[in-house]
């Protein structure tokens, strides 16, 4: 009677057992994001703070400490408190106004209407257009002369040629107009958030509210606003931290001005460390973001955390 031999086990590699350990495979996964947020990241951060620290110039790039002075000089410029309030009008004027046109869109995209589907395909236009190419189209609509929101405004003879205005030669036409550029480039990801949000809320609250005789402007303000805003909250702290960095808007339309009217920070910081080739002082001005930022942000989470409580 023949013998048949059993399969002889080959044996498991030390590597196997090290990929099997939960904490060593999460390490593993999540090595690349940390890398990338640590070159990209930290590594400019780090290099802004030791250029801020220095009397660094294109012109001189000997490296000097000053300590804080560089600081102290910005702060002492009343044009930096100028485009630092101008940075403020900007990032929250804009997210104001984008949070308002979301949330009326989605309850537009809510509806059942002809065309839906190809509606909320073309919403989200003003998002994926390239800021350079959205921007000279808007810089065309508010052209002094050949500005089509005037023409509309004089066709429709609600203006006289005279009394059109200047969207972009007088201050505060030129700061509204800047801050509507923003809000239309946001409110397409304020409608997925306010989406997203409202399509999250149970049914059978919003028919429990309905039969207590909670009528349209109730149901959605006393209910389904305060369930989704912790959802919203998260979308604004990114709205506000890409507001507050961005510069591509002022440069590409009004370049700070008129007189330095929509200069904001991140433009300042350009034109001071790139242009002028004041190295230190641009980085101290770029600087001037992070506790900012850092503020808004940690009130951001700790509202978001009291209200999930």
């Amino acid at each position: 009677m023949a013998v048949i031999a059993e399969p002889v086990a080959k044996p498991i590699s030390r590597f196997h057992f090290v990929l099997d350990r939960r904490e060593v495979l999460e390490t593993i996964l999540v090595a690349p994001a940390i890398l990338y947020v640590l070159l990209l990241v930290g590594l400019p951060l780090l290099l802004a703070v030791y250029y801020s620290l220095s009397a660094y110039t294109i012109y001189n790039p000997t490296w000097k400490f000053v300590g804080l002075a560089n600081f102290e000089q910005i702060l002492q410029n009343p044009n930096f408190l100028d485009t630092l309030r101008n940075t403020f009008i900007f990032t929250f004027g804009s997210q104001l106004l984008g949070l308002v046109l979301g949330k009326f869109g989605a309850f537009l995209l809510l509806q059942p209407f002809p065309g839906r589907k190809i509606v909320r395909a073309l919403i989200i236009l003003p998002f994926a257009v390239p800021v350079a190419l959205a921007t000279i189209a808007w810089q065309w609509m508010f052209d002094s002369l050949y500005s089509v929101i005037n023409w509309t405004l004089i066709a429709a003879g609600i203006l006289t040629r005279e009394e059109a205005p200047n969207w972009l030669g007088n201050p505060y036409l030129a700061m509204l107009c800047i801050v509507i550029i923003n809000a239309w480039r946001f409110f397409p990801f304020a409608i997925v958030i306010f989406l997203a949000g409202i399509t999250a809320v149970p049914q059978d609250v919003i028919d429990a509210a309905t039969v207590d005789g909670a009528g349209f402007w109730r149901r959605n303000y006393q209910i389904i606003l305060p369930m989704i805003l912790p959802i919203m909250a998260i979308g604004l702290i990114f709205g506000i931290v890409f507001t507050f960095t961005d510069l591509s808007i002022v440069f590409l339309l009004t370049q700070g001005g008129p007189g330095g009217a929509t200069s904001v920070l991140g433009f300042e910081g350009f034109q001071t460390g790139i242009v002028s080739g004041d190295v230190a002082h641009g980085a101290a001005i770029s600087l001037f973001m992070l506790p900012v930022l850092l503020v808004v942000v940690i009130f951001m989470l700790r509202f978001i955390r009291r209200r999930e409580i």
